[in-house]
């Protein structure tokens, strides 16, 4: 059974982005902090996402030019939604604009067509995850969302949490520990700051 993984960027008082969604504070350019990013995607055997995240992101990342494209190309994806085939509709638009060569779209990267063939999940959120867990390989990684990232804490199916802290107080945004019915110990794995004052924290439930 594989392990599934939560990565998210956080600052200092817990928010994972303002209020609005913003989170463009979390590009520090920090190329040790990056590093170690690219180190956890890289071990991903599947990405999984809510809906609204993978719409944001599904366009973007196959004609992309960065150092995540590669890693965030090749792995297989899943999408939790309610929308049907619909969810993979901006992925594939990208995708084909690519293809044709349009000049605003960009190559196509390796890998990049992955998106649109994306796994579609509309059940349970409990059972389809522990089904994807049971099928074993390299770790599972959850990315963006916090509302996708409130349910899989709540539900108690993240077993452990690569957390970057970044050094910056939003004063209020949006939580992913919000939804928790009591409290929840976690054990400290590893911590390791970087150059320009963000640290990655890895937790595993106590």
């Amino acid at each position: 059974m594989r392990k599934l993984i939560l990565t998210m960027s956080m600052s200092l008082d817990a928010f994972v982005c303002t209020p609005e969604g913003d989170a463009s504070w979390v590009f520090s350019g920090d190329q040790e902090a990056i590093g170690w990013k690219l180190e956890q995607l890289s071990d991903a055997g599947l990405i999984i996402m809510g809906s609204r995240a993978f719409r944001d992101m599904s366009p973007y990342w196959p004609t992309a030019a960065s150092p995540f494209a590669l890693p965030m190309n090749r792995a297989p994806k899943a999408v939790f939604s309610k929308q049907g085939a619909s969810v993979l509709e901006p992925a594939a638009a990208a995708i084909k604009a690519a293809q044709a060569g349009h000049a605003k779209a960009g190559p196509l990267q390796p890998g990049g067509e992955s998106w649109a063939q994306a796994e579609v999940i509309d059940g349970d959120l409990t059972e389809e995850v522990s089904r994807l867990k049971a099928q074993g390989g390299k770790p599972i990684i959850a990315l963006g969302g916090a509302g996708f990232a409130r349910s899989l804490i709540a539900r108690n199916l993240v077993d452990e949490f690569a957390l970057m802290m970044h050094p910056i107080a939003l004063g209020q945004g949006m939580p992913i520990f919000s939804d928790l019915a009591a409290r929840r110990p976690l054990t400290l794995v590893s911590a390791r700051a970087f150059p320009l004052g963000s640290a990655a924290h890895v937790y595993r439930p106590a």
